[in-house]
């Protein structure tokens, strides 16, 4: 009995899975309200009584949001537990909230549009929805670079690492994972404010992106255009990236799209020079915006599938061992 209630849960949660996800295919993210946008304020106000130049301070900081927001979303679903049909829908709705895919695509189109127009200040003024990069500093070539880079981080921040949480741990999973992310592009970045105060939320990012970005890498691989490019730039190239995480996926996408991505980039006021990814191929070009939101459409949803089938798996009730001696 408590095998098939687990299998009829794994059921539930899997169904609300699709359709937060379709969900978020459809509407993007809702225009108020957003649950994401609130944590963000409530993070912004918590920082503001507790911030300190210390570790221990940004550590209590990423513990109590990160851990608040989990606990309670825990709480809620074990509430609901007993009825399918409740389960189905609170996580149609926390998936809905904490995917991204469908505004990723549209941002990263919007500033394609804009540079395959010949405006640039347009594309500048939109390059900040998708990353924190100073556009005042990137001729159209840099943005159009800036954005592939920026769909195929987030397609494993904004969309897979979500999803592969959500299988492992249900609602508080999608809720943790989003929290921590959210977390980190508040205060995970090395600016003086935050050197210190965000270590803790970079690094707890960094464990909790690592799963979803080796499934983004491996899925970007299997679902480009280019599988066998994109295996040989992923397997040379991944770990020269100063990211633990956006090394493997952007690797991936240099390779199955056939680019070359990496290298000099204005970030927060200041200047890094990153390795060069896929070195051999071309230059990104506008048309590589869209090839890029095409590749990441697919990748998310071999995830949900992929993820989905592993909740059912992992639910499905265990036959009990033959007894040795019977009769």
């Amino acid at each position: 009995m408590r095998g098939r209630h687990g299998l009829a849960a794994a059921g539930a949660a899997g169904l609300g899975t699709a359709l937060g996800f379709a969900a978020d295919l459809i509407l993007g993210d809702p225009r108020r309200g957003h649950p994401v946008a609130a944590f963000g304020r409530t993070a912004a106000a918590v920082e503001r009584r507790l911030w300190r130049d210390h570790r221990g301070a940004g550590a209590l900081h990423t513990a109590l949001l990160a851990g608040g927001a989990t606990a309670a979303s825990a709480v809620l679903a074990r509430s609901l537990r007993r009825s399918p049909a409740a389960t189905a829908g609170l996580t149609a709705a926390a998936t809905w909230a904490v995917l991204g895919g469908t505004s990723l695509g549209r941002e990263a189109r919007a500033v394609g549009g804009a540079l395959a127009a010949g405006d640039l200040e347009v594309a500048r003024e939109r390059l900040p929805h998708l990353c924190g990069r100073d556009p005042q500093a990137l001729d159209g070539q840099q943005i159009a670079r800036a954005v592939v880079e920026s769909v195929a981080e987030n397609t494993s921040d904004a969309v897979v690492g979500a999803l592969v949480w959500g299988a492992v741990a249900g609602v508080p999973g999608l809720v943790g994972f989003r929290a921590v992310n959210t977390l980190d592009a508040m205060v995970g970045h090395r600016s003086p404010r935050h050197l210190r105060f965000g270590w803790a939320a970079a690094r707890l990012d960094d464990v909790a992106g690592f799963p979803g970005a080796r499934l983004t890498a491996a899925l970007a691989v299997l679902a480009g255009p280019d599988p066998r490019g994109a295996w040989r730039v992923l397997r040379r190239d991944a770990r020269r990236h100063p990211s633990p995480n956006a090394g493997p996926v952007e690797s991936a996408f240099a390779g199955a799209l056939g680019v070359r991505l990496g290298g000099t980039l204005a970030y927060r006021g200041r200047v890094e020079h990153r390795p060069v990814l896929g070195g051999e191929n071309r230059p990104v070009a506008v048309p590589d915006i869209e090839r890029a939101v095409r590749l990441s459409r697919r990748v998310n949803a071999l995830a949900l599938a992929l993820c989905v089938a592993g909740g059912l798996v992992r639910s499905r009730p265990r036959r009990p061992a033959a007894g040795r001696g019977s009769g």
